[in-house]
């Protein structure tokens, strides 16, 4: 699974720098250039075909249903990661963890920090391998239906973070301050109701059902 997160990671980083040769030649940097609408439209089917596969390789590597969501978010963050310590490697990007990035284009322009998603993937890993640990030692955790809709809305909230500004650099804008504030109420909130649920007696495993 980590080799496999690895892996996507480089080839991910590999077709990004094809790109920033073609539109950054000088080095990737705000405002956005120009895309053709075909390009954008190749990106769009790369992101979610990115997404497939992961979902995938969680689906393949689980034996029950919260331990495959566990194997999606591990292989997220190691994939996540990764992609820019290969970067990194590669052409020296980026300069700092404070370094401004486009994380995605699905349904619009994610921007922020390249220590935010940063922490979101070490958050997942963290999440991922407590749950498998658990697995593992024979007890399969059992979220409360309102908790899974809470880590949810956690999510969406670090996802406005990331959009907030999403127009003006659509626009050709220089991105505005990060709202760390955002972004720090939905991942604190999502790790502290992980952490009160995953605390709870869980079932014995009976089988390798979810």
């Amino acid at each position: 699974m980590t080799l496999f997160a690895i892996a996507m990671a480089y080839l991910e980083a590999t077709v990004v720098v094809y790109l920033r040769m073609l539109y950054y030649p000088d080095g990737f940097d705000f405002p956005l250039m120009p895309t053709p609408p075909m390009v954008m439209f190749i990106e769009l089917g790369r992101e979610a075909a990115t997404i497939i596969m992961l979902v995938a390789v969680g689906i393949i590597a689980g034996r029950s249903k919260i331990e495959r969501f566990a194997y999606l978010i591990f292989a997220f963050g190691v994939w996540d990661i990764m992609y820019y310590v290969w970067l990194k490697v590669q052409i020296g990007w980026p300069d700092s963890l404070l370094t401004w990035d486009i994380l995605f284009l699905i349904p619009t322009i994610w921007a922020g920090p390249v220590i935010a998603p940063v922490l979101v993937s070490l958050t997942m890993i963290w999440a991922a391998l407590w749950i498998i640990r658990k697995q593992d030692a024979g007890i399969t955790p059992h979220f409360a239906r309102w908790a899974w809709w809470v880590e949810i809305f956690a999510g969406l909230i670090i996802i406005i973070s990331f959009i907030w500004d999403a127009k003006n650099v659509a626009a050709g804008g220089y991105p505005n301050a990060f709202r760390w504030e955002i972004f720090l109420i939905g991942l604190l909130l999502g790790i502290n109701v992980f952490i009160r649920e995953i605390r709870k007696p869980a079932n014995r495993l009976q089988g390798h059902g979810a």
